[in-house]
């Protein structure tokens, strides 16, 4: 039952409350003290309690403290006539839902218990029992062949090799492999091979002796040795050095190794387990990993899905990922509704379950209500979802990069809003109907069923923008030939002059940043956008000083 209600001691206060309520069909009842509320407790409780800051006796903020301590997910409305900034502080402090100074326009206080009365319903809890605790969550097809492999793997000590991008969950994967193997008694050793310096990863992966080079004043175990009886999972394979692919390839045909600077085999019983995002087909054949290492990780190979090739599962991980950031902050959890849900589920999410994560713990601390709306989201996932406007004060630490922070010397770039296409006269629409790219590196998909006219429009948009940046970039190559030619001493006087080079640095420097803005700062992810190797884009980050923007 829609059940409100209203404390407070002016009484044409809570006749109006009370008649407006009942009109939209909500259940009311009115008290004059906090100290009649409180005993009305003892038969039961309201959907939403709204009460007065200033009353005889105990004051609102003191019953709001009472009725938090009985009811804590209970919404509570503090009204006061009193708009102070002690007031709201202490109601918010406390725990209220929403502060409402009066007077108040009534519908717009109507329209904030509504809201109040339905977010106040339970939220349905994620069953996480069939997953256990390694909070693998996924109803896709996709990912129940995981599921299916996994089990099938249970009492297996084959090595395995998982693909998929970055951020979709390799290493809960493997370490749901180990948890459901013989081995599950044993230790569970994990290295990222990427984040290791070259010089330092062979002593990572074997250890040392004493001696064996500058610094190694004793003797250290290596991640084989610490993995002994149990699994070794070595994360981003695919950035292994050469020389020592050799090594891990010896290892892995006789299960013998040595320590750097030693000279006594050592016997290694460990179970390995790799993974990397690349295409490691590939990577053979351009000669930068070794066929036959290849072919002994690659025994048994597991592919995780991206996210948006499971976005069915969006809504439930969203859920999950929201409760467990609630628990972890020591809140209620937020709630998404029904278009937020939709417009997660159409955004690409190209950092995958990482993103959606991070997201989620975004939203639980920045989201203004218990109930996120699209608004609340994101602005880089509202601007797939259609609609890009920026609520006051709200924006994540990936949008607040996109526009540019003036503090950290980052001029906001300038936005180009893609007018309506008017055709002129005569004009027929390409033929070709793919993807237009849109404002702000945004694909621009037409909605499913449609025809090809909004394509069609934002094509020519996007055509019409691309062309007053060439026409802008061409002006401004031409003003600075001309400036060169005024600088010279006599006309036909010889011009040396780094502008070619300089313009390059300048093209590739806002191409990389801009790159980098979009993913957060992951190097890996603007390299495939960009279509650059890793190595490529960390050497011009170097070389073009753009380390701050690669963090």
């Amino acid at each position: 039952m829609n059940s409100v209600w209203i404390v407070d001691d002016d009484q044409s206060i809570r006749w109006v409350l009370e008649r407006a309520l009942t009109r939209e069909g909500f259940d009311v009842r009115v008290f004059s003290t906090a100290r009649e509320c409180l005993r009305a407790f003892e038969d039961g409780a309201p959907r939403v309690l709204v009460s007065d800051i200033r009353m005889p006796g105990e004051n609102g903020i003191e019953l709001l403290q009472k009725v938090k301590e009985r009811r804590p997910a209970l919404p509570v409305i503090i009204m006061t006539a009193f708009s102070d900034l002690e007031s709201a502080v202490s109601a918010f402090q406390g725990g209220a839902f929403e502060y409402l100074p009066k007077p108040f326009d009534l519908p717009k206080a109507i329209d904030l218990i509504r809201r109040a009365v339905q977010e106040s319903a339970p939220e349905e809890v994620v069953d996480e029992v069939a997953v256990g605790e390694l909070e693998i969550l996924g109803k896709a097809p996709a990912m129940q062949e995981v599921f299916r492999a996994i089990g099938r793997l249970s009492n297996s000590h084959v090595t395995v090799l998982i693909t998929g991008e970055s951020g979709t969950g390799k290493e809960l994967v493997a370490r749901a492999l180990h948890d459901h193997s013989p081995r599950k008694g044993q230790a569970f050793v994990a290295l990222n091979t990427a984040a290791i310096p070259r010089d330092l990863l062979e002593s990572e992966l074997f250890g040392h002796e004493r001696g064996a080079f500058t610094g190694a004043q004793q003797t250290r175990r290596g991640r084989f040795e610490q993995a002994e009886g149990g699994t070794l999972f070595l994360d981003e394979i695919g950035d292994m050095p050469p020389d020592l692919q050799t090594r891990l390839l010896r290892v892995l045909a006789d299960g013998n190794f040595y320590r750097v600077g030693g000279h006594q085999p050592l016997r290694a019983n460990v179970r390995v387990i790799a993974a990397t995002h690349q295409n490691l087909e590939d990577r053979v054949r351009k000669g930068l990993f070794r066929e036959d290492l290849f072919h002994r990780l690659n025994v048994i190979r597991l592919r995780l899905p991206a996210l948006r090739e499971r976005s069915d599962d969006v809504p439930l991980l969203a859920r999950h990922f929201l409760q467990r950031s609630a628990r972890e902050l020591g809140v209620e959890p937020k709630r998404l509704t029904e278009e937020a849900h939709g417009a997660l589920g159409r955004f690409s999410w190209p950092g995958n379950v990482r993103q959606l994560e991070n997201v989620c713990h975004w939203l639980t601390v920045m989201a203004p209500s218990q109930t996120v709306g699209v608004k609340d989201l994101p602005p880089e996932v509202r601007a797939e979802a259609g609609d890009d406007r920026l609520p006051v004060g709200l924006e994540s630490s990936a949008g607040a990069a996109e526009r540019g922070d003036p503090a950290r010397g980052h001029e906001p770039p300038p936005v180009v809003y893609p007018q309506p296409f008017q055709p002129p006269p005569g004009y027929s629409p390409p033929s070709h109907g793919g993807q237009a790219a849109a404002a702000g590196g945004f694909a621009a998909q037409p909605a499913s069923g449609h025809g090809g006219a909004n394509g069609a429009s934002l094509a020519s948009a996007d055509a019409a923008s691309a062309a007053r940046w060439a026409a802008l970039l061409e002006r401004e190559v031409s003003a600075l030939l001309a400036a060169q030619v005024d600088r010279s001493p006599q006309p036909d006087a010889e011009v040396h002059s780094d502008l070619m080079d300089r313009l390059t640095r300048e093209f590739e420097s806002a191409v990389i940043r801009t790159a980098l803005r979009h993913t957060r700062g992951r190097r890996i992810d603007a390299a495939q956008r960009l279509g650059i190797g890793r190595n490529t884009i960390t050497r011009k980050i170097q070389e073009l000083h753009l380390e701050d923007d690669g963090r």
